[in-house]
Formats: C-alpha cells, sequence, structure tokens
C-alpha cells in the first residue's frame, strides 16, 4: 500500500460512495468526506433505487443504456438484497396507449396481458390489461445499499469523515475525486438543478415484488417497493430547481397514481415526504472531469444508481493510469 495513490473523494451520496469502492478496490488508500454527517445525506436518500437500463431507454440517449446493461450485477456484488425481478410498466385503461408508445422506445421486453400481469404480480389481478414486462432489470433500497457500501469501503481500509471540522486538507492526497453535486456549480459549465419529488408509504395490504411504472403523458410514476410493504413513490424528473417543500399538486398526483395501483393505497400511512435536486447537465449525461488532479464525477440526473458503477470505473482509470 506504501505507493498507492492518496485519494480524497468528496460526497457521500451514490457517486461518492461507489467511486470511493472502485478505488478502493484497485488499492487507493481512500479517505471519504462529507460534512453531512452521513451518508446519502443529499439526493440520493430520495432515488427510486431502479436498475432500469431498458426502461430508461424511453427517454434517455443509448449511451445510458450501453453504459448501464451491468449495473445489477455491480451493484449484486457489492451490496446484499439487490431484488433481481425485472421492472413492470403499465397504464390505467385511459392512458393504455402509453404502453405501446414506451415499448416502440425500448426493448428486452415482454408485452403482457391482464393474465401474466395477475401472474407477476398478484395482487394487482384483474386490474390492468396491458403492459411490458422487463425481466433483466433490478431494483435495491438506496438507504440500505449506501449504509452497505460505507461498510466495503472501510473493509478495504478506507476512512469516512463526517464532520465539517474535520475536513481533509486536499493537499494532502494525490487526488482528489468531487462527487459534490450542485456545490460546484461555479467549477462545472452548465450544472443545473432538476428537481425530484418522493413519498414513502406503508400499505400491509398490498404486496409488490418489483417496480412499476405507471405511464401518463405529463408527468410518469413508480412505485418501488422496500421491506415491510413501505413504498417509495416518486415522479421521474420535474424541470425546476425549486428546493422548498412538496406542492398539493404533487402530492396529489403521486397519491392518485398508487391509488390507481391498487384501491388499499387510499388507507396507507404516510412516513415521509420528500424532494430533492438533481445535479444535470443540458444533455442530462452524467459526466466525469478531470482539471489537474481533481476528478469531478456529476450530473447524475435521474441515473445515480443506474451509471455511477460506470462513471466510478472512468474515474479510477484516470486515477490510476496517471500512476501507472
Amino acid at each position: 500500500m506504501q505507493g498507492s495513490p492518496r485519494i480524497l473523494v468528496k460526497g457521500a451520496g451514490v457517486a461518492g460512495m461507489t467511486a470511493a469502492v472502485t478505488l478502493a478496490e484497485r488499492g487507493g488508500r481512500v479517505t471519504l468526506y462529507d460534512p453531512g454527517g452521513r451518508v446519502g445525506a443529499g439526493a440520493s436518500w430520495f432515488a427510486g433505487g431502479m436498475l432500469a437500463p431498458w426502461c430508461e431507454a424511453e427517454s434517455a440517449p443509448a449511451e445510458v443504456t450501453a453504459q448501464s446493461v451491468d449495473s445489477v450485477d455491480w451493484w449484486a456484488a457489492h451490496v446484499p438484497d439487490v431484488v433481481r425481478a425485472g421492472s413492470l410498466v403499465l397504464a390505467p385503461p385511459r392512458d393504455v396507449g402509453e404502453v405501446a408508445r414506451f415499448g416502440r422506445r425500448t426493448s428486452h421486453f415482454e408485452t403482457v396481458d391482464g393474465a401474466r400481469i395477475g401472474a407477476l404480480e398478484p395482487d394487482l389481478a384483474g386490474r390492468f390489461h396491458k403492459g411490458l414486462f422487463f425481466a433483466d432489470e433490478g431494483h435495491v433500497d438506496p438507504r440500505k445499499a449506501l449504509v452497505a457500501l460505507l461498510d466495503s469501503l472501510k473493509a478495504f481500509g478506507g476512512q469516512a469523515v463526517f464532520t465539517a471540522d474535520q475536513a481533509p486538507d486536499p493537499a494532502e492526497f494525490d487526488w482528489v475525486v468531487d462527487c459534490t453535486a450542485l456545490n460546484v456549480r461555479d467549477k462545472l459549465e452548465g450544472l443545473r438543478g432538476m428537481r425530484g419529488e418522493m413519498l414513502l408509504l406503508r400499505c400491509p395490504d398490498v404486496t409488490l415484488r418489483r417496480p412499476v411504472r405507471m405511464l401518463h403523458p405529463r408527468i410518469p410514476i413508480y412505485i418501488v417497493p422496500r421491506e415491510g410493504h413501505v413504498f417509495m413513490v416518486g415522479a421521474t424528473m420535474i424541470e425546476s430547481e425549486n428546493a422548498g417543500g412538496m406542492t398539493v399538486r404533487s402530492i396529489t398526483e403521486l397519491l392518485n397514481a398508487a391509488w390507481v395501483l391498487h384501491p388499499a393505497f387510499a388507507e396507507a400511512e404516510i412516513l415521509e415526504m420528500g424532494t430533492g435536486l438533481r445535479p444535470s447537465f443540458p444533455d442530462n449525461m452524467p459526466r466525469v472531469i478531470q482539471k489537474g488532479h481533481t476528478v469531478y464525477i456529476n450530473g447524475m440526473y435521474r441515473h445515480g444508481f443506474l451509471l455511477s458503477p460506470a462513471r466510478a470505473r472512468e474515474a479510477a482509470d484516470i486515477v490510476f493510469g496517471a500512476n501507472s
């Protein structure tokens, strides 16, 4: 380890955590720093955790799918409890045409009828008549996954600092890998915030095995199951830099989507409401940018869990390529 590069990773969201573990796996002496007090103190805490390269092709550039097809494998190799049960895309009867549109823009799916939907998700039997099933996708609980990555980093000999008064001095490191999102807007041209919103609901009367995307012409909604009959309900993207609380309109749309999926959600307990600003570049593609001995991983947009393994490898190639 004596000749291994000393690396400071700034930011303990999904980009920072995947980078820290990847760098430590390659032999780097990694110090992770985030003054937020814990992992996931920013937008990553409110993520859906969907590992859906084929679904994302509906609205994302082809590069997103090409660079993320192995993301489920990466997460399964690094954290416990990755669910590899695929993704289900549905629409209420009035919007069923959206299913065909979604299919035209994607691939690697099975078109499913009502009987197949009921076989995949028994609690949805008889409620929908057409959908798409993406069998090769998966999902993860972001909060548990980030904590698991911290444990992995420590197992590789890395250390973590979560208090501002103990901030490491960048001058003491060979490399700085900066994953601090919108905090570096003055250094990365074009970086902007993209608003995301989520609800956490507990509904003991509903069981789902996989994420369900409810299509709507204006705002598609996703419902992601978590342990203990808890469900994350989120909007995919809102072009706004408003970091304030949720609006009545947004809450109504998210709750209505859950209720349309299954009427038992009308009696669900609201555990949490959350908003956050996702860092995004104009083309919505995450980037790795080198400036001297600082490497920026930023602009993760809505692809944080999906593309962070690829961006971490890219950053590690820069660090270790320059030291080989």
